[in-house]
């Protein structure tokens, strides 16, 4: 990770952090104020991603660390700790959110919620177009720097559109008379808050894995190195994700009649070339094999 990709996630995660405290106060503050419990769930959710924005800046600012003596592959990994962490946050917080609107029903005290004000739409709305507005900057940025943190900030705030979209039918229903209608809302709204922090779970621990990276990725590998001169055959090519960044293990088959320093420039030549056109590579390791033909009787 360079300094760009830091500093850049930085600045967007303190951005992000900021609007969504504002939009926290306004929300919790309407909820509360109009007597709207799909709005305050909406304004609780916001005020979660305060505290994941958080937990998001220090993971990005972690895996921006150099090698040291304890970590000699990089901290890389940070982020996706930091991208579980928030997907547990989001989750319990849906959880907490899905269980009060149950509860609502369940013992009838929707019954009980005062018809909200104009105040609530305003803050509903408003809610809906910075949310998406912060979803289309958040994602540019991350898919931009390949940021596992950022993408899943970027998700949550789409997550966030269809909170907030479920807290604005909420109290439309309560200014309409069907009280219900705002702890559906507001049940609806966990299962999306609950959708979103599984998503970023599975991704985070998908990098965390040694997963491969896609076969059309390892297949352009494949046709790079068989394009080098004086490979006569790729023996192996395995790859492991490592945060945001690729691993590779490459064996290629050469000449076995071959002088030992040609075979090691060919070596060096994959190995560069490797790390130069496929920029998420950060370390290859290119081992030499004699390349035998096997004869067809």
């Amino acid at each position: 990770m360079n300094r760009q990709y830091t500093e850049t996630a930085t600045k967007v995660s303190i951005a992000s952090l900021f609007v969504n405290l504002g939009l926290a106060i306004a929300k919790v503050c309407a909820g509360v104020f109009a007597g709207s419990y799909a709005v305050l769930s909406d304004g609780i959710n916001s005020a979660g991603d305060v505290f994941s924005r958080l937990i998001t800046l220090i993971g990005i600012r972690l895996a921006g660390k150099e090698e040291d003596e304890n970590h000699k592959y990089g901290h890389e990994r940070f982020e996706s700790v930091a991208a579980v962490i928030l997907a547990v946050i989001i989750c319990v917080t849906g959880i907490m959110v899905g269980y009060n609107g149950i509860k609502m029903i369940v013992d009838g005290s929707y019954k009980e919620i005062a018809v909200p004000g104009k105040i609530v739409l305003i803050v509903a709305a408003g809610s809906i177009v910075v949310k998406e507005i912060m979803y289309h900057v958040t994602m540019h940025f991350g898919k931009k720097i390949k940021s596992d943190a950022l993408k899943a900030d970027a998700w949550d705030n789409r997550t966030d559109v269809l909170s907030s979209a479920g807290s604005l039918v909420g109290a439309v229903g309560a200014m309409l008379g069907v009280g219900i209608l705002d702890s559906i809302a507001s049940i609806v709204i966990a299962l999306m808050i609950l959708r979103s922090g599984v998503m970023i779970f599975r991704e985070a621990i998908r990098k965390m894995t040694d997963e491969a990276c896609d076969e059309a990725t390892e297949a352009k590998m494949r046709t790079f190195i068989m394009a080098c001169e004086g490979v006569k055959d790729v023996d192996m090519l395995k790859t492991r994700l490592f945060g945001n960044r690729i691993y590779v293990e490459i064996e290629i088959a050469v000449d076995k009649d071959m002088r030992l320093e040609d075979a090691h420039n060919i070596a060096e030549e994959v190995h560069d070339g490797i790390e130069r056109e496929f920029e998420d590579v950060k370390h290859c390791t290119v081992h030499v094999n004699p390349y035998m033909v096997v004869e067809q009787h």
